[in-house]
């Protein structure tokens, strides 16, 4: 009997170790489990560590600009603010051209227009004046032409001399003189009837339009102002002693708003203003940018000597930014921006020199990039 018992109580507590050891073997491996998700979420994090995502749309929404790091000198380069203008061959005033009454509008402002095109018409006693002349002059030709032909008839025929044909061959070349020559101020003046019609030299499109229809104007009266937005030139203001460091041809940088674009100094003018002792760099930008006459922006020039220090990358100021401590600036990456840390150096005119951390062809946010350190504290604090 005492033997059954210890049996039993022996076969019980081997059925609770079994079970004991069926729990913690379950514990033990939950707790690798989680530990392995643990180290996973950390790894994933660490990745994740300095990156803001953004989508292109995000991207030109919030109007970051994107730089191209490259090699220069600070010294190497003026800093000057300039305006954009129309180019000489890019603007024109149309004026009346003859006393008169504008008796019809064919443009409105903003409107384009072709080279050639008229614009508007006037009625004028001189338009009617030019068109009588042409008429005589036409009719005179017409008649010289007829005598000419008759006097070689007779000619042919000997009934008339040699000099009276000659006489009429001389008034036909001189009728004929002065019917091309009214044909030729007729057109000149767009002259039709009693109506001057008032033709554009340019192509573009309206910029200013005082016309009135049924208006009264006089010779000199302007009726229209055309541009054309592709022949286009950087006026900047430049300090004396610098304008005289830079040549025609010299490379120079135009900074917008859509980001940087290349452009050549066309002329340097050879006089400062009296008022603000700065001398006017023309410059020409690239082909194909979409700068608007009027608009204010900075232009870096190259100076026409550089200076002997060695090449360092230049990014603008606002793109490096302070992250605890730390400059760092925002690497343009596939799916948005990673902070990196850089080493600077010498700062001048809304530039800094990258000594470490940065290597030339990379891309990184220029203008607006504290948005990106707002948006890399926030996504530090969540975490």
């Amino acid at each position: 009997m005492n033997d059954r018992k210890w049996i039993m109580v022996a076969g019980l507590a081997t059925a609770l170790a079994v079970v004991l050891a069926v729990i913690f073997s379950g514990s033990s491996g939950g707790s690798a489990e989680n530990q392995g998700a643990a180290n996973t979420a950390e790894g994933h994090h660490s990745e994740k560590e300095g990156l803001v995502e953004m989508t292109k749309e995000q991207l030109r929404t919030s109007e970051i600009g994107i730089f191209d790091v490259t090699a220069g000198s600070l010294d190497a380069e003026i800093i000057a603010q300039g305006s954009v203008a129309s180019s000489p061959q890019g603007q024109a005033i149309l004026s009346a051209g003859a006393e008169g009454r504008i008796t019809s509008i064919k443009k409105r402002l903003g409107d384009p227009v072709r080279r050639g095109e008229t614009v508007a018409t006037i009625e004028s006693r001189e338009a009617a004046a030019i068109s009588s002349e042409l008429i005589s002059a036409e009719s005179r030709a017409a008649l010289a032409r007829s005598q000419l032909n008759r006097e070689q008839r007779l000619y042919d025929e000997k009934i008339t001399a040699r000099a009276d044909l000659e006489t009429a061959r001389a008034e036909n070349q001189q009728a004929a003189a002065e019917a091309r020559r009214a044909t030729q101020a007729a057109a000149a003046s767009g002259v039709s009837g009693r109506f001057i019609a008032v033709r554009s030299p340019i192509g573009g499109r309206i910029t200013s339009s005082p016309a009135i229809l049924g208006s009264y104007v006089n010779p000199q009266d302007e009726l229209f102002r055309i541009a054309n937005p592709n022949l286009i030139q950087i006026e900047a203001a430049v300090p004396a002693q610098d304008a005289r460091n830079i040549a025609t041809g010299a490379a120079a940088t135009v900074e917008t708003s859509e980001g940087e674009i290349s452009a050549r100094v066309l002329a340097v003018t050879p006089a400062a203003d009296p008022e603000n002792r700065a001398a006017i760099v023309v410059l020409a930008p690239a082909s194909g940018t979409a700068l608007v006459p009027g608009e204010y922006l900075r232009v870096r020039i190259r100076q026409q000597t550089a200076s002997n220090q060695p090449a360092a990358l230049i990014v603008p100021a606002e793109a490096v930014q302070s992250v605890e401590g730390r400059s760092v600036v925002f690497v343009k990456t596939i799916s948005g921006f990673l902070a990196r840390t850089v080493t600077t150096g010498a700062k001048s005119g809304g530039r800094i020199e990258i000594v470490g951390g940065l290597e030339a062809g990379e891309q990184i946010a220029g203008k607006n990039a504290f948005l990106l350190k707002s948006e890399l504290g926030r996504g530090e604090a969540e975490h």
